[in-house]
């Protein structure tokens, strides 16, 4: 049966089977791990598995769990800070609104109007 040696930040180096290594490897590389419990304190352990890393576990045995990440995921996105202009905007906005769910489901279908 085959070893894998890995190292718990409690522990130290610990001795593991197949079975009790979890190896996720990911469309994007630098998202590939692998996880187990130490047997010893029973921490959960989580490492980054490099092209390496994964080709040894898998030639030790380990079946990897295959994660297609979507190009939407890793597109990026402009983001907007949000000012304290704004929650007062929407502060006056939710102050004068009668019924919160109506406009809510008029801002949803696009007939929102200041």
């Amino acid at each position: 049966m085959t070893i894998i040696k890995a190292s718990c930040s409690t522990c130290g180096d610990v001795e593991l089977s197949p079975n009790d290594v979890r190896l996720v490897v990911s469309t994007v590389a630098d998202r590939s791990f692998y996880a187990f419990t130490c047997p010893l304190c029973a921490e959960r352990v989580r490492k980054d598995a490099s092209h390496e890393v994964v080709r040894l576990l898998t030639a030790g045995g380990l079946r990897p769990e295959h994660v297609v990440v979507p190009a939407e995921a890793l597109e990026d996105r402009p983001t907007t800070t949000l000012t304290w202009d704004d929650v007062l905007d929407f502060g006056s906005w939710i102050d004068g609104c009668g019924d919160v769910v109506a406009e809510a489901m008029r801002c949803a279908t696009g007939r929102f109007h200041r």
